[in-house]
């Protein structure tokens, strides 16, 4: 009996990670190991060649990020870490054991000033320290393993974790009124989609081409933070008002990219069966998930 596929997934208990563990049931021709980062320290080359050594993965998913855009302002030296050098680390071990890797970034690389979506090839130009760490992560994985795939992503969000989706649905049932901002544009990801998009690449490699390079991913549609908090409240049929504010009036640590969309050609090119649904609907599909808990 031939032995199952090995599929490693890093950052197990992010959001990404925990719809990846969802969906992996689905998945039986693979055997799955997820990873938190009290398992595995993706930044000790030592420790990860022997675990790849042990369990000869034949993908790596590595959702493991830190995630906290303002607080990197500070917290710089553990941001980095996490975020560009690590990534890094864990791409050599993957070329080192051929194992094929998928890496996550954002699209925090990018600076916000442009009109129309961004596509894989446009320049970067990060405006915060996060985006500068995902984007040095980026360079660090082609560099020490040009066969890895890269996929930027966009407001994520899922019933795990913290999120947008989640805090505006508490906070819409705790305060008669909230503002959001009107002016960052952008397209959310429910992570879900995500994880499907990423196990559709994974499978169709096993049965045709691995095919390296940067990749968009994310829903369908393009809105601003206020047009989605509105989207929620009517969705909850929440009762609290949702009033539109500038980026001016609500300052933070980290300054936020004004133009957040993706361009999804390339993706779409490559995958053309990959599901990418509209936005409105995995919301809806997320927030009845959210009923259930």
């Amino acid at each position: 009996m031939m032995e199952k596929p090995v599929i490693i997934v890093t950052g197990a208990n992010g959001q990404l990670g925990k719809e990846l563990r969802v969906l992996a049931i689905h998945y039986t021709n693979f055997e799955f190991r997820f990873l938190a980062k009290e398992d595995l320290a993706i930044n000790q080359f030592q420790l990860l060649r022997d675990y790849f050594l042990t369990y000869k993965p034949a993908y790596c998913i590595n959702c493991a990020a830190y995630t906290a855009v303002d607080k990197a302002e500070s917290e710089k030296e553990m941001a980095m870490l996490i975020n560009g050098e690590a990534p890094g680390i864990l791409a050599e071990v993957c070329r080192e054991s051929g194992t094929r890797f998928v890496h996550i970034s954002t699209d925090y690389v990018f600076d916000g000033t442009a009109t129309t979506p961004y596509r894989e090839t446009d320049s970067t130009n990060p405006v915060n320290f996060y985006g500068a760490t995902k984007l040095a992560g980026e360079e660090s994985c082609q560099k020490s393993n040009p066969d890895s795939i890269i996929i930027r992503t966009s407001w994520v969000y899922s019933e795990f974790g913290h999120n947008f989706v989640k805090t505006m649905r508490r906070l819409m049932k705790e305060r008669e009124s909230l503002s959001v901002v009107n002016d960052q544009f952008g397209s959310p990801t429910y992570a879900a989609d995500l994880a499907r998009c990423i196990l559709f690449i994974i499978a169709a490699a096993e049965k045709s081409e691995w095919k390296p390079g940067i990749y968009n991913y994310s829903n369908e549609g393009v809105i601003s933070w206020f047009d989605f908090a509105v989207a929620i409240k009517e969705i909850t049929g929440a009762i609290s008002s949702v009033n539109p504010i500038p980026t001016s009036a609500f300052p933070t640590p980290a300054k936020r990219p004004a133009w957040s969309v993706l361009d999804k050609q390339k993706i779409k090119h490559a995958y053309p069966e990959v599901p990418i649904p509209e936005w409105q609907e995995s919301l809806r599909v997320c927030l009845s998930h959210l009923t259930l808990i």
